[in-house]
């Protein structure tokens, strides 16, 4: 297996969306404890556990759990922030003590990923653009990362979905 710093062209995950509601609101419901605990994650999942410090180096640790209540934990580790345009962070599967565990349905999955999420003001809506990649991952990490593709796909459009529910309960100035 051969270590892969930079993962090839065709194996990085992109996925956009425009919201209705301005960059301010959206910047919020992504760096908000709170926020992210109301709409983060697929629909019908809930949130029980979340520990977050939101800074260059800090950490979104969290529980998902399924309808029929199987528990995920997942972990976010900032790498960059520049408000209020983009977040860059590792992501990965953890367990509750916040420990690196691999995806609990794919043992080939990346260990880690980088995930870039950048917000452009369109005048009162947002566009949100996502790209994700294997993280010091080998060939078969990559390539199982890529064979995710559409499945990640269907995850981040049912999460986009949370995200515009959630936006559009909020009162407009």
């Amino acid at each position: 297996m051969t270590d892969t710093r930079t993962p090839p062209p065709d194996s990085v995950f992109r996925i956009s969306r425009t919201v209705d509601a301005p960059l301010d609101r959206v910047w919020k419901a992504y760096t908000d404890q709170d926020a992210l605990m109301a709409w983060f994650g697929p629909q019908g999942f809930s949130m029980p556990h979340s520990r977050y410090d939101f800074r260059p180096g800090g950490e979104f640790h969290y529980c998902l759990r399924t309808p029929t209540g199987f528990e995920m934990w997942g972990k976010w580790v900032f790498v960059a922030i520049e408000p209020p345009r983009k977040l860059s962070m590792i992501v990965s599967f953890s367990d509750a003590s916040g420990g690196l565990t691999r995806h609990p349905m794919s043992a080939a999955w990346p260990l880690q990923t980088l995930s870039t999420t950048t917000f452009e003001d369109l005048g009162g809506k947002t566009h949100v653009s996502i790209e994700w990649a294997p993280h010091e991952s080998d060939a078969d990490e990559i390539a199982a990362f890529h064979a995710g593709h559409a499945s990640m796909a269907q995850g981040c459009n049912g999460t986009f979905q949370q995200l515009e529910a959630y936006l559009a309960q909020m009162p407009r100035p």
